[in-house]
Formats: C-alpha cells, structure tokens, sequence
C-alpha cells in the first residue's frame, strides 16, 4: 500500500537523479502521478516534490540492480533510459518495483506489461546507437570534424565512447538534431551540451571534393545486376539518408567536379 500517490515528483533529468527518484518512492513508499525532468513541462495541480540528487543514494540503487535483478539489469535500465518511451520514467520505476518483489526472473518475463516496454525499448536504443556508429558521416571544417544526426532516441552518450576510441587526435562534434544536443571531442575529453542552434558555414573547395569522391565511390561498387531496394532500406532505413553524404544529390548534380586523381594533390596541399 502506498503511503501518498497525490504528487509529482522534479528532478535534474539524468540517471542519478532517477535513481534517487526510485530511492525515494521506494523508501517512502510513494507512487508519483508522474515524474518530470527539468526540461518537461510543468504545468500540474498536484503537489511538485523536488528530487535532489544524491550521489550516496544514486550509488544505492545502482548497486541494488545486478543484486536484485540480475547481471543484465544495469545496462537495460540505461538504455531504457536514453529512450524516447512515453512515460519513460514511470515504466521504468514500475519495472524496478516489480524487479524488487520477485527477483532476477522479471528479466524473462517478456510478455508482461511492466517488462515489455522497458526491455523493447533497451533494444530499440541499442540498435539505434549500432546504426550510427556506422552511418554517422563527418565533414571537414579545418578546427574539427563535425557529424549531423537526427535520432530517434538520445544516443549520443553511447556515441561518446565509440567515436573517441575511434579518432582520439581528433576535435569532433556530433550534432543531434532531434534533441538539440552536441556531443564534443577534444583532447581526448567527450562532454554533451544542449544546443538551440548551429549554423554551419559553407563546405570548402577541399571537403566538397572529398563529399565527391565518397558519393562516386558509392556509386562505383554498386552492382547493377544485385539491386535490390527492399534489403537497402531493411539494412539502412531510409530515415538514416538525409544525413548521409552518398545520398546528397547536390555531392552528384552540382558543385565543383572531383577530378580523376585527386587524393595525390589534396595530400600535397
């Protein structure tokens, strides 16, 4: 039995500070109307509760997860968490409840209306986040390389360490268009900042001709006889595209044209 269900629980939006959402509710045997992040809206007539976050308390729950639920429980919670569920929060703590009741099992219960979202929605970011580690494509603007994605989920921290493993001399950003986030590289050092605009320049001679060179290279192993639209689109979703340097036709139509040979002479400049 619940103690108070009448309020609304505030918190700073990130993991720890769920976790220290889920140590209240759990603690004080509360059950939230609706848990809202400092970027959700506000607008309620219930009772809006504060939620600090409190590394000791943070670090609690995170503990609690492979001890109650199973070795597998902490990185589902995560990416269940960089989701873009309905009432992400909610399910989640719902989820947890039911995880702490009943054991490692509520990992296997797939069919259950408590577990179901969560565990789908886990997948559905870790698949997203494999997408783009290899549709993600940079472009040249002489201080750092800059990406452009539009994702469905927040994967940008899963990015993180794929991309700085990757290139770790480089200056990078990636650009999440549909959060309005920007992951930066330098020195070695990842850090994600809100974004509410960025204009890019226009592409110089040098990175137009390498745009060239990837779309022709596109272009040139593809093999007529083998086209098959049906398995392109299941293995790259068309909403991937307009990011995607091959499938810019201005990189076909317009602009300078790459000459025959060019890597030689844009080396030695």
């Amino acid at each position: 039995m619940y103690l108070r269900t009448n309020l609304v629980y505030q918190y700073d939006g990130s993991l720890e500070g769920f976790f220290c959402c889920v140590f209240r509710a759990v603690y004080q045997r509360e059950q939230p109307s609706a848990i809202f992040s400092g970027e959700d809206p506000q607008l309620t007539l219930l009772e809006q509760v504060e939620v600090p976050t409190e590394a000791d308390k943070a670090a609690r729950v995170a503990r609690s997860l492979p001890e109650k639920l199973g070795s597998q429980a902490p990185q589902v919670i995560r990416l269940a968490f960089l989701s873009d569920l309905e009432n992400k929060e909610l399910t989640l703590l719902a989820f947890l409840r039911m995880g702490y009741q009943i054991g490692p099992k509520v990992m296997r219960m797939l069919a259950d209306a408590h577990v179901q979202p969560v565990l789908s929605a886990a997948q559905q970011v870790g698949h997203e986040a494999h997408l783009f580690k290899g549709f993600t494509r940079f472009s040249d603007y002489g201080s750092c390389l800059v990406a452009e994605i539009e994702p469905k989920n927040h994967v940008l921290p899963l990015l993180a360490q794929h991309f700085r493993v990757r290139m770790p001399g480089e200056s990078f950003l990636i650009v999440d268009r549909t959060h309005r986030l920007v992951l930066a590289h330098s020195g070695g050092c990842c850090q994600i900042f809100p974004m509410d605009q960025l204009e890019l320049p226009a592409a110089s001679q040098r990175e137009t001709l390498y745009r060239q060179l990837w779309t022709r290279f596109y272009d040139a192993i593809s093999i007529e006889t083998r086209y098959n639209p049906k398995c392109r689109q299941s293995n790259m979703p068309k909403r991937y595209w307009g990011m995607m340097t091959e499938f810019q036709e201005e990189n076909r139509a317009s602009g300078p044209q790459a000459p025959a040979f060019p890597l030689r002479e844009i080396s030695a400049g």
